[in-house]
C-alpha cells in the first residue's frame, strides 16, 4: 500500500509541472481579436452572411488565405531566419 501511495506522489509530482506549463499562454486581449477579424474580413469572410451553412467552409479558407499571405510576406511565419548562413562571395579573377 504504502509503493502505491508513493507512485501515485511521484506521478503527480512530474505531472504538475506539465499541467502548469500548458496553461502559460495568456488569452487575447480584445483588440487582437478584432485585428484577427479584420483579416479575415480583408480575406473574405462575412461574419453576419445570412448563409450560415457555409460557417466552416468560409472561415477556414479565410484563415488558409490569411495564413498564406503572412508566410509570403515574411518568410517564415514561425519566426525564423536564414540568419549564421554561410554567405557566399563570387572571386574575381
Amino acid at each position: 500500500m504504502k509503493s502505491v501511495i508513493q507512485a501515485v506522489a511521484v506521478a503527480v509530482a512530474l505531472v504538475a509541472p506539465v499541467a502548469s506549463f500548458a496553461q502559460s499562454q495568456a488569452p487575447l486581449t480584445r483588440a487582437q481579436v478584432r485585428a484577427e477579424l479584420v483579416q479575415l474580413e480583408k480575406a473574405g469572410y462575412r461574419p453576419g452572411d445570412s448563409d450560415n451553412t457555409r460557417y466552416p467552409e468560409a472561415i477556414q479558407a479565410a484563415e488558409a488565405k490569411v495564413a498564406a499571405q503572412d508566410s509570403a510576406v515574411g518568410g517564415g511565419a514561425d519566426g525564423s531566419s536564414a540568419s549564421g548562413a554561410p554567405v557566399t562571395v563570387p572571386t574575381q579573377r
